[in-house]
């Protein structure tokens, strides 16, 4: 069979896991499916590699990954092939941002996760990717996009609708998976991507077939060229079974 898409991009929470963080029997069965036809599959996500790889090792991946919302992109398992970072005075800035109002943050170095509960003040002397903010008042999180959007120079997204996740200015899913493709030698008109969020929102809109799970938010659906069943009702599943294997789905 040659599938007329070769690689498939996808997001972890919120799409490829269940709301236990499971990576469900049927899911994973169609996976090594495409995987047997030749398909490529990429890990695209908001998580750092160490909590992204135990994932691709369950489903015994050795493609390239996508970490970090596209800070980090990965040849093959541990090996690094781009990390783009972020300047330390708009972590500084940032960091300032949430004391201002006291909003939960966090923020991701190439060491570790940085949280509100263990933050040490060492801003200079490390690598930063990724800094991101929690908070479920509305107002408070559109009044500290806006002090972001000032800032200038920054790639606003979400995980979550009551998240805001920053990485560098041009730094998203979308530019990772154009770097996979050079690595595979692939055009992004060959690329299925599969979202829930705004950090996949890129990603869709550039791929050859944009897919938002069931579960997605209202935006990322309205752009996306189909939707599937939820991350709870196997969306994966059903992707690879209408999109690479042209089969009907039985409701």
């Amino acid at each position: 069979m040659t599938a007329k898409y070769r690689l498939l991009a996808l997001d972890m929470d919120g799409t490829l896991l269940n709301d236990e963080q499971i990576i469900t029997p049927t899911t994973v069965k169609w996976l090594q499916k495409a995987v047997d036809a030749g398909v490529h599959v990429c890990l695209s996500t908001g998580r750092a590699f160490t909590s992204a790889f135990p994932y691709a090792e369950q489903l015994g991946l050795v493609t390239p990954m996508i970490t970090v919302n596209g800070s980090e992109v990965w040849r093959a398992p541990h090996e690094i092939y781009r990390r783009s970072l972020m300047d330390p005075m708009l972590v500084q800035q940032m960091y300032e941002l949430a004391k201002e109002d006291d909003i939960w943050f966090w923020a991701y170095s190439t060491e570790k996760v940085h949280k509100q509960d263990n933050w040490d003040g060492d801003v200079t002397g490390r690598e930063w990717l990724k800094f991101g903010y929690h908070t479920e008042d509305d107002d408070l999180r559109h009044k500290l996009l806006l002090r972001l959007q000032d800032m200038g120079g920054l790639e606003i997204t979400n995980s979550s609708p009551h998240n805001l996740e920053i990485n560098p200015l041009g730094v998203n899913k979308a530019a990772g998976i154009m770097e996979v493709c050079k690595l595979l030698g692939l055009d992004m008109s060959q690329v299925i991507a599969v979202g829930d969020s705004l950090n996949d929102l890129a990603a869709i809109q550039q791929s050859g077939l944009g897919v938002a799970m069931g579960n997605a938010q209202e935006t990322v659906k309205e752009e996306a060229d189909a939707v599937v069943a939820s991350n709870n009702n196997d969306g994966i599943a059903e992707v690879i079974q209408k999109y690479i294997f042209n089969k009907a789905i039985a409701k």
